[in-house]
């Protein structure tokens, strides 16, 4: 391999992103093979939509960044946890928890001031979100419950009690078995996105939320990367019996690492559900998959905040071109078989990160050169290079 190559590919943060670009194009090849055995004839134009989809007009790229938010936010929240030592598969059940936080504010909370609505609810999804994080990481700090577990449990948990409570505080509209819309003033600003991405009569769902993501995006890699704090919870995650030897709060550590992960999911459904989209909560027993949809986003970033912010845009543009795909006669399941091919091969990344670290790492032997005995005699030693 050529010596600039091996140069190039040494770099950590070069290697993240050849490892990602080829786990996409891998799972975009196997959605094509799928295709093409459902459909051949209508294969390379369904494949087009899937690429394109995203970018065909003004709408296509605000729906994007309007699918991409919630995704972001849920990614943030395992990233997170990753990096710090812990698996998050809760994200569902605390996104779930902060999405019905931040519509019952938005609908009963009318009394608060225009300015003060929408933040207040935010602020509810933020906090509901936390609270449910904080269950499995007290589990965990206190009574070394594995996570996962606790994490699953606590998912199921918040489907069937959002459900209990939608009913029982008469957030329901019974006509369409949702939540009912929330309030004018709990509305996420605009700020001018909705004009901007349009077509003709037909808006996109795009809103200031997606700024409110990239915010806490970066806010998340500051405190990660710049802070003794996010040292203190790295190191935690690395080796906890090395960083308790260092002064480290374990179990405070590992309390604060899951709260601010479900802090992370929760305020991600609240930026769902108060964009105005139309969109309630559904009284069914299903898991949402927005919070699963944050692990690929993870894997796909390699837990790094900043990738988070690229792979959940990409995420987000894979399923506004899947909805395209519909054109050439495409049946749903079979647009949802081709985003679960991608977003599963998105795992491999990790893999081939792997791989590329162990291509360019290895060592070159060099062959030790053999001295004279008159060279040993004159230096007392083996001259350096050799024995």
């Amino acid at each position: 391999m050529d010596k600039k190559l091996k140069r190039l590919l040494n770099v950590d943060n070069t290697s993240n992103i050849l490892s990602s670009i080829t786990a996409i194009v891998i799972g975009l090849l196997a959605g094509l093979v799928v295709l093409l055995f459902s459909s051949p004839a209508n294969a390379l134009g369904g494949f087009g939509a899937i690429l394109t989809g995203g970018l065909a007009n003004r709408v296509g790229i605000g729906q994007t960044l309007y699918l991409a938010t919630p995704i972001m936010m849920t990614g943030l929240s395992v990233a997170f946890a990753n990096r710090t030592g812990l698996f998050n598969i809760g994200a569902s059940g605390q996104f779930t928890a902060g999405a019905f936080a931040a519509i019952f504010v938005g609908v009963h909370g009318t009394f608060l001031p225009g300015a003060l609505h929408w933040i207040v609810a935010l602020l509810a999804a933020t906090a509901a979100g936390a609270i449910w994080g904080s269950a499995p990481g007290f589990l965990k700090a206190y009574r070394n419950v594995n996570e996962v577990i606790s994490c699953i449990m606590m998912n199921y948990i918040s489907v069937y009690l959002v459900n209990f409570l939608i009913v029982e505080t008469q957030t329901v509209n019974t006509l369409t078995n949702q939540t009912k819309r929330v309030a004018a003033s709990a509305v996420l600003p605009k700020l001018g996105l909705d004009i901007l991405f349009k077509d003709g009569a037909i808006v996109s769902s795009a809103n200031g939320g997606i700024f409110i993501a990239l915010l806490m995006s970066v806010i998340v890699y500051i405190v990660l990367e710049k802070t003794k704090f996010g040292f203190e919870l790295k190191a935690c995650g690395f080796n906890r019996e090395a960083a308790c030897y260092a002064g480290v709060d374990e179990r405070r550590s590992i309390m604060l690492s899951m709260l601010i992960a479900g802090a992370a999911s929760g305020l991600g459904g609240g930026l769902l559900y108060l964009a105005g989209s139309g969109n309630g909560i559904d009284v069914v027993d299903v898991l949402t998959s927005y919070g699963f949809d944050g692990i690929p986003v993870a894997l796909l970033a390699l837990n790094n905040p900043i990738a988070v912010i690229f792979s959940s845009l990409f995420i987000g543009y894979l399923k506004v071109g899947g909805t395209n795909m519909q054109l050439f006669n495409f049946a749903p399941q079979v647009i949802e078989i081709i985003v679960a091919i991608i977003i599963y091969f998105s795992a491999f990344a990790l893999i081939l990160k792997g791989l590329f670290t162990q291509l360019t790492n290895r060592r070159r032997i060099v062959p030790k050169r053999k001295f004279s005995e008159t060279e040993v005699f004159q230096n007392g030693s083996f001259p350096k290079g050799g024995a």
